[in-house]
């Protein structure tokens, strides 16, 4: 019995995270051609239109607008729906939250030692942390509550979509040689995740 309950958990390890990620994948496939499809047979002939094209104009579209973001006036052009939205009453937060999640998962305006080793005061713990905000920043309002040798750190948790920023000495930190996003992921699966060390052959 013991071994047919040990299979099973294996097996449920194995299948839920990929059956998981394909219907996460095929429902962001599936609205983005729901969305897009009706447009685009309005456009071309109706025998033109074949199943997917819809998903490619998207890629399409998503590669231009990334592409023209290197003109300072088109990219304040797409970044004034995000600003609009930012100004009104409960779409702040949650697109506040959605855009800060990215720019963490892509390493935007973060630099090579964002992630650090925080040591625990009368402690040889030490926790995994990105560092958000440095002390002496002009015109910011998190680093004009410290000082110039301190830093604000965010420590993920384990398990949790979810954390803590806390305000440290820069001497109680250690840089470490990795990504942001890699981060989240080791502390979000408490270290139990397959990631290999930088520089190690699978």
């Amino acid at each position: 019995m013991k071994i047919i309950v040990k299979s099973l958990l294996k097996g449920l390890a194995i299948i839920l995270p990929l059956v998981i990620t394909i219907e996460v994948l095929r429902w962001l496939l599936s609205m983005v051609e729901n969305v897009l499809a009706p447009l685009l047979q309005l456009i071309l002939p109706g025998e033109w239109y074949l199943p997917g094209m819809a998903i490619l104009g998207f890629v399409l579209i998503c590669i231009a607008i990334g592409y023209s973001t290197r003109w300072p006036s088109l990219d304040w052009l797409w970044q004034l729906p995000g600003k609009v939205l930012m100004k009104l009453p409960g779409t702040k937060q949650v697109y506040g939250i959605l855009q800060d999640i990215i720019d963490v998962m892509s390493g935007k305006n973060f630099t090579d030692g964002s992630v650090v080793l925080v040591k625990l005061p009368t402690s040889e713990i030490e926790l995994i942390g990105i560092v958000t905000k440095q002390g002496g920043q002009p015109n910011d309002r998190m680093s004009s509550l410290m000082q110039e040798d301190q830093l604000a750190v965010f420590m993920p948790m384990a398990y949790n979509v979810g954390g803590y920023t806390i305000i440290v000495p820069r001497s109680c930190t250690r840089n470490i040689d990795m990504k942001p996003a890699e981060a989240l992921q080791l502390v979000l699966s408490g270290g139990l995740g397959s990631n290999k060390a930088p520089g190690k052959n699978l």
